[in-house]
């Protein structure tokens, strides 16, 4: 294969040390050209600016949410899967909290990139960070018939048996225009639903600013953000410096939210597109094509000698 192929041609990039399966170290590793294909409307402005999320409802599939931690600032709804005695499930809505602390660390994320939108809460990872593919499922059901414009799904599963009907929730989520915003693995195995491509799929780089985002032209992950040492809110109102995958797709969904609030007819696709061109190494290869396009395109004066 020559070095010349298009990026998802390419063998699989290896993991670099410190950073999560699927990431890039973006400080230091210079970003390739590749072609792009302008759409002289869509910058970052166009996408976002002016908009907090207002108007967009996010709900945060995970070990549930403190709803009273200070970087959190209140859920518009909380909800939990439970099991009853012949272990069955089924989601309630009340006040559930948060068991391990892994939601409310997404919650304040998403909440510190797009203040004005509604978060809610269904907590699916009923044992700490781990639980049933029942439980899975019938969360990110919930979540799906409810609505949201925006799901946060910060985890992964390995099993095969769980591939079809998470498929089915993500395609049900794609075509009732909820996106599902979806972390890639820490690990570089292969897992689900975040290599489903009617999901947003995102993965970290290892810049500082909260804000930065990049595509990624190799797939299967969509997006790079930040995830790496990142400050987030804890169970207790506490807080800590985490790493992972898990807390570059809030980054992004916190994005999502303010592109939908201020473009709230975007499909999943149409939203995933403008996210592509908005990102910071297109949008910014886009105004220096731009600027060499309309230099070339200057007409050429000729002075007459006198």
């Amino acid at each position: 294969m020559t070095t010349d192929a298009p990026p998802w041609q390419r063998p699989q990039q290896k993991k670099f040390p410190g950073i999560p399966a699927w990431g890039m170290p973006t400080s230091s590793t210079p970003l390739e050209d590749f072609d792009i294909s302008l759409m002289q409307d869509v910058t970052p402005e166009w996408a976002w600016g002016g908009s907090d999320g207002s108007g967009v409802r996010v709900c945060v599939v995970d070990t549930g949410v403190d709803a009273d931690h200070p970087r959190v600032g209140g859920l518009e709804r909380s909800a939990s899967v439970v099991a009853d005695e012949n272990d069955e499930v089924h989601v309630e809505e009340g006040d559930f909290g948060d068991l391990a602390g892994h939601g409310t660390a997404c919650a304040g994320v998403i909440r510190s990139i797009a203040p004005g939108a509604s978060l809610s809460s269904v907590r699916v990872l009923t044992r700490g960070k781990y639980g049933s593919g029942k439980a899975l499922m019938a969360g990110l059901e919930w979540a799906i018939d409810q609505g949201f414009e925006v799901i946060n799904l910060s985890l992964a599963t390995t099993s095969p048996a769980l591939e079809p009907q998470l498929r089915e929730l993500a395609d049900r989520a794609y075509f009732k225009r909820s996106a599902l915003v979806v972390s890639a693995h820490n690990m570089p195995v292969h897992s689900f639903p975040w290599t489903f491509s009617s999901v947003i799929s995102v993965a970290s780089h290892n810049e500082p600013d909260s804000s930065l985002y990049y595509y990624n032209a190799a797939p299967p992950v969509d997006f790079y953000a930040r995830g790496v040492k990142v400050s987030v809110p804890w169970v207790g109102g506490t807080e800590k410096i985490s790493t992972g995958n898990s807390f570059a797709a809030p980054h992004l969904a916190g994005v999502c939210a303010r592109v939908l609030g201020k473009h709230p007819w975007l499909t999943p696709f149409q939203l995933k597109t403008v996210l592509y061109l908005a990102a910071k190494n297109v949008a910014g290869m886009s105004e220096s094509k731009r600027a060499d396009q309309e230099r070339r395109e200057e007409p050429h004066v000729v002075h007459v000698g006198q």
